[in-house]
């Protein structure tokens, strides 16, 4: 009944609203980058439905809470759309605008009457809702989704499964179980580098727009599948009916901060997670057998389960922020108000599992440095008989997310706003510092081995800090280590290491200076669009500094910026990352020695030849690729053994 109810309030304001327009309304509505340009979505619904209005009501403490929240109101009209057109998201960059111009009308004007900066503050890219054949292997359109996704059972079992009322928990879990198993297939579908974040979006569109037979402006499809907290019931309230919704509400009512992009992995989980914790329900909120406690010595605590369940509100998808090196990663506020990313081992059973968590609460609970991510605290849990042993890192959060984030362009128009010289000179002084510290302020020093763009944290003034600390090895008193488990990522590991498992300090300063490149460049360690393969950013800069045009390896939006003293100190940087990345061991500097050249309180020292070209066969990803450096520097096989001197 108060469902009923619900659909003929919404219907009744959508009529009045469209109406009553005035044409100052109606004219904002079709506001954008174009005036003339009208959006395309009925946005009658925002002002009606029963979406929860806290996370943005004035003052606004939490942003990205809020912006978690509108993106699922958002949704519910690019469902919509979807279900009336066939089409996903929006035809031009100006209907784009336009919509989320309205969007902002309509949450600003009475008797919402939010804040009319929060929509330019969550969603800064205006066109980020236009079509792309590029945003998921493809797809623009059902018919194209379905043709993508290949196999008709999948189709028709998340056709099946979303097509009743969501409102039981136990539907709503067989809705996400289909939606995951399409998600998986339309990315393998879509082969290397299709975003699966985007296809994610596409496969809730189409649950919610396409599959579910009321659609998505009824409360309990938004809810379950667009993940938006409601604000009043929308079932009847008998007993049972009254209790599933409030097991609902705890699964899904809690506002928490998403990243503007999370990694790859992310997407597969999102909904995986949101289905584990509707069939789990309390998920151990009512443990109270253990409470946390300092660990002695180190200054961390040892939480229990409990508190971090509830700190991340069950370890809901809204709360999953991103994917580390070996766990997902959820925001949370523990019960004293602190902000924390709460990090979940993945499969911590599996070989080297409980090495790995080990090893990284052991060293980071002994370094404090203001450009590392401090470690609040740690849990191991294993008396769980659905999940067995769980482990969890307990860090302090960091707003403004990954460095990746802000100096690749991925195509989309989705990624943060680029950083000025200044900001980039920072973060590469701040990664410096941090490595500094690691190498030479503890003892033994301490080897990170997985240096790159994707561990480096932002704070809320963007200072970096090195994370993830999961393959850190300590030295052995200036002795390398030989291992055959080689681990890291391709393009930032060192040649000695990547080939003989030597490690040492230098093996850090090779990812560093690769990483010097990319921040400088805006170009990615390995660069697979090259027609003649895979290209290292190394290989690319060295060509070009060596042909006398160092200058261009800066990216072009720098350049085109900054004045002349500016670009002198890029060209240093672009300097020193090819000599922290140098083939040769011996020729790279300390990361003291590459600090104070970075500062300017050291001259680069004149770039050594390198040895002779070379190719080499490696693997990476799931085969084998041939990684080339560009043709200018093709040529014979060489001796690997001189790199290690």
């Amino acid at each position: 009944m108060a469902t009923s109810w619900g659909i003929l309030r919404l219907v009744v304001v959508v009529v009045v609203m469209l109406g009553a327009m005035s044409p100052e309304v109606k004219a904002a509505g079709a506001g954008g980058g174009n005036n003339s340009t009208a959006c395309p979505l009925d946005l009658g619904y925002v002002q009606a439905f029963p979406w929860e209005r806290q996370p943005c009501l004035p003052p606004v403490s939490n942003l990205t809470a809020c912006c978690t929240t509108l993106r699922s109101v958002l949704g519910v009209g690019l469902a919509a759309r979807l279900r009336a057109t066939g089409h996903f998201r929006l035809p031009s960059a100006d209907a784009s605008a336009a919509c989320l111009r309205a969007f902002s009308d309509a949450l600003s004007s009475p008797p919402l009457s939010l804040p009319d900066f929060i929509v330019p503050a969550c969603f800064p890219v205006s066109s980020q809702f236009a079509i792309s054949p590029s945003y998921c292997a493809g797809v623009t359109t059902v018919e194209q989704y379905v043709a993508t996704v290949g196999n008709t059972s999948v189709v028709a079992r998340l056709n099946s499964s979303c097509a009743s009322d969501l409102t039981a928990m136990a539907v709503c879990a067989t809705c996400l179980d289909a939606g995951i198993d399409a998600l998986a297939r339309l990315i393998a579908a879509g082969g290397k580098g299709t975003n699966s974040l985007n296809c994610f979006y596409l496969t809730v569109l189409y649950a919610a727009g396409v599959s579910n037979s009321a659609g998505p402006t009824v409360p309990a499809t938004a809810s379950c599948i667009l993940g938006l907290a409601l604000s009043t019931p929308s079932v009847a309230s008998s007993p049972s009916s009254s209790s599933n919704h409030t097991n609902m509400a705890v699964a899904v009512a809690i506002p928490i901060a998403s990243g503007l992009l999370v990694s790859v992995v992310a997407a597969l989980l999102v909904w995986r997670r949101r289905r584990d914790s509707i069939k789990s329900k309390n998920y151990g909120f009512s443990d109270q057998r253990r409470t946390s406690r300092s660990r002695p010595n180190v200054g961390s605590v040892l939480f229990s389960i409990s508190e971090l369940a509830k700190a991340t509100g069950g370890f809901a998808e809204r709360n999953l922020i991103g994917r580390g090196g070996f766990g997902v990663v959820y925001h949370g506020v523990l019960v004293d108000g602190s902000v924390v990313a709460v990090k979940k081992m993945l499969e911590p059973d599996m070989e080297g599992g409980d090495e790995e968590f080990t090893n990284e609460v052991e060293i980071i609970s002994h370094l404090r440095h203001r450009n590392l991510v401090p470690l609040r605290g740690c849990c191991i849990a294993d008396d769980d008989a659905d999940e067995g042993k769980q482990m969890f890192l307990v860090y302090d959060y960091m707003p403004n997310g990954s460095l990746d984030h802000y100096i690749f362009q991925d195509g989309d128009g989705s990624r943060r706003p680029a950083l000025s010289w200044e900001q980039r000179r920072g973060v590469v002084l701040d990664v410096a510092r941090g490595l500094e510290y690691m190498h030479y302020g503890v003892k033994p020093g301490i080897y990170h081995r997985d240096i790159k763009a994707t561990n480096i944290l932002l704070d809320a003034g963007m200072r970096a800090c090195v994370a993830d600390f999961g393959l850190a090895r300590r030295s052995r008193e200036g002795q390398s280590h030989l291992t055959t488990r080689v681990a890291g990522t391709h393009g930032y590991l060192s040649p000695e290491y990547a080939l003989y498992g030597q490690l040492t300090e230098k093996s850090d300063v090779y990812s560093f200076g690769v990483l010097v490149l990319e921040v400088v460049s805006g170009r990615r360690a390995l660069d697979t669009s090259d027609p003649s393969g895979v290209v290292l950013i190394t290989d690319w800069a060295w060509t070009l500094v060596k042909a006398g045009r160092a200058r261009e390896v800066i990216a072009k939006a720098l350049r085109e910026r900054e004045c002349p003293s500016g670009l002198h100190a890029m060209e240093r940087f672009v300097l020193a990352g090819i000599l922290c990345a140098h083939v040769t061991v011996a020729y790279r500097p300390t990361m003291p020695e590459a600090l104070r050249m970075l500062e300017g309180d050291m001259d680069v020292p004149d770039l050594p030849d390198r040895p002779q070209p070379y190719g080499q066969r490696i693997l990476f990803g799931e085969g084998e690729y041939n990684f080339s450096a560009s043709s200018v520097l093709s040529g014979p096989f060489m001796d690997f053994g001189d790199m290690l001197r």
